[in-house]
């Protein structure tokens, strides 16, 4: 799985060329470099843990999984157990449902992913404690660390670092929960000189040749650990793209001159530019140790943190020495997204494309300074207008390669009309007055929906049912574009409402069926038209590096609506958490979302309540300022429509209704 291009590294560390920064000489000590792999190796078995709990019976997600196991002798059946105060029917519940979990985790392919997601990680791991080890110790040293490592938390009690500069404290203390640090020596250090690890652990997993979202959760751990913000890790890793592109960029036109001047052996004006141009620096003023790509320039845009250049090419690895590498790692310097390769997915889902959210009017072209080393696709679920399709991601920050995607065009305008029609009529206001006196779940369960409201159905059921429908097959379609790597090797967060959060849970369950690990660094879905199924989740789960969040809202009447004639024994995740799966985060959001229509407004807003680590602040202020205005609009729209429509009948109400929808679209 993993390419290994290090299997003839010496196993002794170089010495750092004189004047020269690197991990030996601020790791002075054989103990210092004891302690990084150390640290790797507790942090990856902190991530290893994190898998084999996805698949253990035992584990919830819940703070009562921490509990006596039930099933064992020291559960009801121990005879010195005080019995009196305890709730037997609840623990026989408890019982019931370990018993399903049991059962669901026992099933051939349940049982099959496991081993596959487990070997995959396995084999990543070795691969970084290999490479690791190369450097600073020994691979044997490494290797045998990973023994010893433990996955508990931090012994040393610390709090989040809050002073990330231009993120929201929410990330801050999000992230600390979430890849709490690891009591280290190496915490003592100086910080620059903690600065300059990070640094160096990131080139070093990107001679891997990939940047796998297990890569970016292990520096998620160490910058944690480190006790650096993770402004310092979002930047470091742009510096590194500019770099490595702008590196690439010099090499390829190092390699066009040689050619040019092998096509003119005999003219000493190529000869005389090539030396000018390439020579002295691929012989190697550094006396031919430093790679092409430290000879192209990047080695002084990498040392800005003080590592040498010859460190710096000597960490990366092959990567330093080869544009088709580079190419590969951010998907052909980004042309497969956009080009000719999304063309022929388009051909199996209409309008199939991802567009970049920074200058999205040009989508052949993102310009390079855009590039970063990881990747962030936004997914919206209905559209009113065209824009729709970029405009709620516009709050992805910087951090990130950030992209919309754009599929069925026309099904979702369709879809999106419908639901505004139908919310502006009077028999969803009667129906929703009626509902509140409920619950959301009741009217699913017993079918109590208002008459009124079921006559206006038809104008509405079958636009969800064909983008439904069709959400299913973009899911399949994107799932194919990333296991075949549009997105270069680099890791990518998928975020989308309503059936864009379907095409989330149809893309993750076919990467579960493909055994495509590594590619999803973190997802959110957002009232989402999807089963509640724990077994589902799992799967799902299993995909995913790092964060799966699932946010509802025991508000949103459109969706079970929408869903009521689903199969609702399964759930509705976008009502309600999920349950029996340890991993993924529940966010209820029913104080900000009264309706399903609210969260193309308000996709800023839950991420920055969920400590979403990439957020534009200013964009999420522009976009409570349009959802004040979409709502001072729909109220007066409101009351004009309860005017025109007080003389009518339900049924021409409904004609009315269709009328409308049909000139819509």
């Amino acid at each position: 799985m993993f390419s290994n291009p290090f299997a003839s590294s010496s196993e002794a560390p170089r010495p750092p060329a004189e004047d020269e920064q690197s991990l030996t000489s601020i790791l002075s000590t054989p103990e210092d470099r004891s302690s990084l792999t150390l640290l790797v190796a507790h942090c990856t078995e902190s991530m290893r843990k994190a898998i084999t709990d996805t698949f253990d019976a035992s584990q919830t997600g819940k703070p009562a999984d921490i509990v006596t196991d039930l099933t064992s002798g020291d559960g009801l059946d121990n005879p010195n157990l005080d019995t009196s105060n305890v709730d037997v029917a609840a623990h026989d519940r408890a019982r019931e449902e370990r018993a399903r979990r049991e059962k669901e985790l026992s099933a051939p392919k349940m049982t099959e992913l496991r081993e596959a997601s487990l070997q995959y990680f396995d084999e990543w791991r070795d691969n970084v404690l290999q490479r690791v080890g190369e450097v600073v110790n020994s691979r044997e040293t490494a290797k045998a660390q990973k023994h010893e490592a433990k996955a508990a938390s931090p012994r040393v009690p610390s709090r989040p670092i809050i002073e990330a500069e231009g993120y929201d404290e929410g990330v801050a203390i999000a992230l600390h929960a979430l890849y709490p640090p690891f009591d280290t020596s190496l915490a003592r250090f100086e910080k620059d000189q903690r600065a300059l690890i990070l640094h160096s652990m990131l080139l070093l997993l990107l001679s891997l040749e990939h940047y796998s979202a297990y890569s970016r959760i292990l520096l998620l751990y160490l910058t944690s650990s480190l006790r650096l913000t993770i402004d310092f890790l979002a930047g470091d890793e742009s510096k590194v793209a500019k770099g490595l592109l702008a590196g690439a960029e010099k090499m390829s036109a190092e390699e066009e001159t040689k050619k040019k001047a092998e096509e003119n052996a005999g003219s000493r004006k190529w000869k005389v530019g090539l030396a000018s141009v390439a020579g002295a620096a691929i012989i190697g003023v550094t006396g031919g140790l430093a790679a092409p790509l430290l000879a192209a320039g990047v080695g002084s845009v990498m040392g800005g943190l003080g590592l040498g250049a010859t460190a710096a090419a000597g960490y990366l690895g092959t990567v330093a020495s080869s544009t088709v590498i580079v190419g590969g790692l951010f998907g052909a310097y980004g042309g497969r997204m956009t080009g000719q390769m999304m063309d022929q997915y388009a051909k199996e889902v209409e309008d199939f494309a991802f567009i970049p959210v920074v200058n999205h009017h040009r989508p052949r072209k993102i310009e390079k300074e855009y590039r970063r080393l990881r990747v962030a696709v936004g997914i919206s679920g209905w559209l009113t207008e065209k824009d729709e399709v970029v405009e709620p991601w516009k709050v992805l920050g910087k951090g990130q390669e950030a992209f919309a995607l754009r599929w069925e065009l026309e099904a979702l305008l369709s879809l999106g009309n419908a639901i505004t029609t139908m919310i502006k009529s009077t028999a969803w206001g009667y129906a929703k007055s009626e509902l509140i006196k409920r619950t959301v779940f009741a009217s699913l369960s017993a079918a109590l929906w208002p008459l009124s409201l079921l006559k206006v159905s038809r104008i509405i059921d079958n636009p969800f049912s064909v983008a439904k429908a069709r959400s299913e097959k973009a899911g399949e379609v994107l799932a194919d574009a990333l296991i075949n790597k549009a997105q270069g090797e680099r890791p990518v967060t998928l975020i989308g409402y309503s059936l864009g959060a379907r095409v989330i849970y149809t893309c993750l369950t076919k990467l579960a069926e493909r055994k495509a690990f590594g590619l999803i660094e973190s997802v959110v879905l957002i009232g989402a038209p999807t089963p509640s199924d724990a077994a589902d989740w799992r799967r799902m789960r299993s995909v995913v590096a790092g964060r799966v969040v699932n946010v509802y809202s025991t508000n949103d009447y459109i969706l079970g609506f929408l869903y009521r004639s689903s199969s609702i024994q399964y759930g509705v995740a976008g009502l309600q958490a999920i349950e029996g799966v340890t991993g993924v985060q529940n966010v209820d959001v029913s104080d900000l979302v009264s309706g399903h229509t609210r969260y193309r407004y308000l996709t800023g807003s839950i991420l920055k309540k969920i400590g979403f680590e990439d957020i534009e602040l200013e964009e999420v202020h522009l976009e409570e300022e349009a959802l004040r205005e979409a709502d001072r609009r729909e109220e007066e729209q409101r009351q004009e429509r309860a005017k025109k429509e007080s003389a009518m009948n339900p049924d021409e109400e409904v004609k009315d209704m269709e009328k409308e929808v049909e000139e819509r679209n």
